[in-house]
This record gives structure tokens, C-alpha cells and sequence, in this order.
């Protein structure tokens, strides 16, 4: 039977045809894993319409024979770029292709050594990422159970909220109950924000207390099953002021508006736009100091763009976030973030925690 990888594998292998490609050397962990299944923390993959080979250290070898199918495993000598570049120098290839965006100038001039002046190496960029933006169902099932979880975390951790509490045990907690719910990890490192700190966007957690009548925003991630889920949700600590409630009020009206434009075939900044437009009506546009989302997968920042002049199309299979906010210097800043699936005939919201402001 075949394999999602061995399916991803011939996508791949049709775009180096169309390249004129012999072979694409994949470097980046993400795309190793994508392509073949493996998850060892050293590979690098070579993918020709010949097969697809597996570089890797004793490390990893019995790993990748478990993990991977339809793929030949070799064993580095020396280091795993110079290795690469020798099998390279003994295979019929002469085009190879590679991304400048994931190798460094040192790694390429060691490959191309090692590889001697007989092969051309020839960029090619997001090969690989182009074809993980369009998610298939097995992913985005996968995607589903990813928010959920990371919404039942949130939810615990907003019953924690009361004065006097650290940011930094917060998210000591969203941390353990990531990997207690079944997580591998956190997708990334949880922002935890309290009063005047939630006006950093990507504060990280401190040992500031809270205390009565502040705004608290709780951004956090979970990698289930390889992929990534992202979600903020901000809670004011008391009675929030009318200010408060009506910028609360603009955001989500705000994210309302960019999930309702974020259909099949909508240009991705002009998802963005519909988020800016509503805040424009507010007059707390220039609150907005970020891009309104980002692709999600099997890393947490990953294609399509959601931001200012972003020509791309959003295309059945996407997954993005949708998560404007304002933040206001000595005031705080309010987000409100979900993952959102476009459909080739709707748009999902995968991430099911309420979105009104909540006050404790």
C-alpha cells in the first residue's frame, strides 16, 4: 500500500521534472519528516525520480529503517554535509537542486567540495513548503485534535487567573499540561503576560504577580502527532473599563472579519485587510503592529503569509491563524488568535474555545 510519504515523494519528484531537476537535497527537519516519516534530530534526504535517499548517523540508522519506507539509508562518514556531497559524487546526477533559505554558505561550499565540480547546484526555494501548505485529511485531522487539546489548556489555564499568581507558574502549568494531555511538546515557548506586559506581543513569562484590574493574554502551542496548533486568548482580571471593552470589541470584530474573508482563492492580504479595516473604523489601527496571521503545520510559522501586500492565494487545504490585536504602551494589549482550515467550499475554525471577553 502506499505510503502519505511515498505520495508526497512523486508530488515532489513532478516538480523537479517541471525544474529539470536530477534530485533535491532536503536539509530541514520538517521536510525530512514530511517526506519520509523520519524524525531522527540528523538527516539529510535525497529525492530524485530514481529514489530517495536517507544520510544519517549511527545515531538514527536503526530509527530510519523503522521509520521511513521505499528508502535507501546510508551511513555518514565523516561529517553529514561532507557525506551527502560524496554520495551525491557517486550517483548519475548533474542538476541538483537545494534551498538557499534552509543551507548556510558554509554548508554549501562544504557540499560542493565534497561533492566535486561535475554537479551544478542550482536554487531552488520552498519546494518542499509549497506542497505542506495544501494539508490532507489525515493532516488535518491531525490539525483538529491539535487545537482542541491546546484549547482544553487554555481554558485551565484562565482558571488559574487570580491575584497574586506569577506569570511564570502559569505557564509552568500550560507546559504540563500540554505533555500531560498526550503532546509532545509546546509548539513554541508560551507567552504568558500580565497588566502592561500584555503590550508585548511576544512577552515571555516573568515572575510579575498579577494583580486586580489587568488585562492577561495567554498565547500558547501544542505539537500533537508532528503538527502544530496555536491559540491567545485574553481575559481581564475585575471590571474592565469601557475602553477595554470597546478595543476588545474592535479585535474581534476584527478577527471576524479576517475569518470571513479567508475563503478558497482569497488573497492573503487582503485577509489582513478586512482585520485592519474594522480597526480603521475604531481609529486603533496603529495599535496593530503585526501581521494578522501565519500558516501553520508541521511547524507553527510555516506558508501562507497573512500580511500586508501578500499577493498568495489561499488554496483548499490551507491552515492559518487569524489573530489581530492592539497593545497600548502602559495600558496592556488584547489578541484574540484561532487556527482556521480553508476548504475548497468553507472555512473552519478548528480551535473551539469561546472568543468573548471574559472578566474574573
Amino acid at each position: 500500500m502506499k505510503t502519505p510519504f511515498q505520495g508526497r515523494r512523486s508530488a515532489l519528484v513532478s516538480k523537479l521534472k517541471e525544474a529539470e531537476l536530477d534530485c533535491l537535497l532536503v536539509t530541514s527537519p520538517a521536510n525530512c519528516y514530511y517526506l519520509a516519516g523520519f524524525t531522527g534530530e540528523s538527516g539529510a534526504l535525497i529525492v530524485s525520480q530514481w529514489g530517495t535517499t536517507l544520510v544519517t548517523d549511527g545515531r538514527f540508522t536503526i530509527q530510519a529503517r523503522e521509520e521511513t519506507s521505499g528508502i535507501r539509508v546510508v551511513l555518514q562518514k565523516g561529517s553529514l554535509i561532507e557525506s551527502a556531497g560524496l554520495y551525491l559524487k557517486g550517483t548519475s546526477a548533474r542538476r541538483v537542486g537545494f534551498d538557499p533559505a534552509l543551507l548556510t554558505v558554509a554548508q554549501l561550499r562544504g557540499i560542493k567540495k565534497a561533492a566535486g565540480p561535475r554537479l551544478r547546484w542550482i536554487p531552488a526555494t520552498g519546494m518542499v513548503e509549497g506542497l505542506r501548505m495544501r494539508k490532507d485529511a489525515s493532516e488535518l485531522a491531525q490539525m483538529r485534535k491539535a487545537a482542541i487539546l491546546a484549547g482544553e489548556v487554555v481554558q485551565e489555564a484562565i482558571g488559574l487567573l487570580e491575584p497574586g499568581i506569577r506569570e511564570f507558574e502559569v505557564g509552568a502549568e500550560i507546559e504540563y499540561q500540554i505533555r500531560k494531555k498526550g503532546a509532545s511538546k509546546p509548539a513554541f515557548e508560551t507567552i504568558v503576560a500580565f497588566g502592561t506586559r500584555a503590550a508585548l506581543p511576544h512577552a515571555r513569562p516573568t515572575a510579575k504577580q498579577l494583580r486586580k484590574n489587568e488585562l492577561v493574554v495567554l498565547d500558547l502551542g501544542v505539537i500533537l502527532g508532528h503538527y502544530c496548533s496555536d491559540i491567545t486568548r485574553t481575559v481581564f482580571v475585575g471590571r474592565a473599563s469601557s475602553r477595554i471593552r470597546t478595543w476588545y470589541r474592535a479585535v474581534l470584530e476584527a478577527q471576524s472579519a479576517a475569518i470571513a474573508a479567508a475563503r478558497n482563492g482569497a488573497i492573503c492580504g487582503d485577509v489582513d485587510a478586512a482585520a485592519r479595516q474594522v480597526l480603521t473604523g475604531y481609529h486603533i489601527e496603529r495599535l496593530f503592529v503585526h501581521s494578522t496571521g501565519h500558516g501553520l503545520g508541521l511547524e507553527v510559522h510555516e506558508d501562507p503569509r497573512v500580511a500586508r501586500g501578500q499577493k498568495k492565494r489561499l488554496e483548499a487545504g490551507n491552515v492559518i491563524t487569524i489573530e489581530p490585536g492592539v497593545y497600548a504602551e502602559g495600558i496592556g494589549g488584547i489578541r484574540i488568535e484561532d487556527d482556521v482550515a480553508v476548504h475548497a467550499d468553507r472555512t473552519e475554525i478548528l480551535t473551539r474555545v469561546p472568543r468573548d471577553l471574559i472578566e474574573i
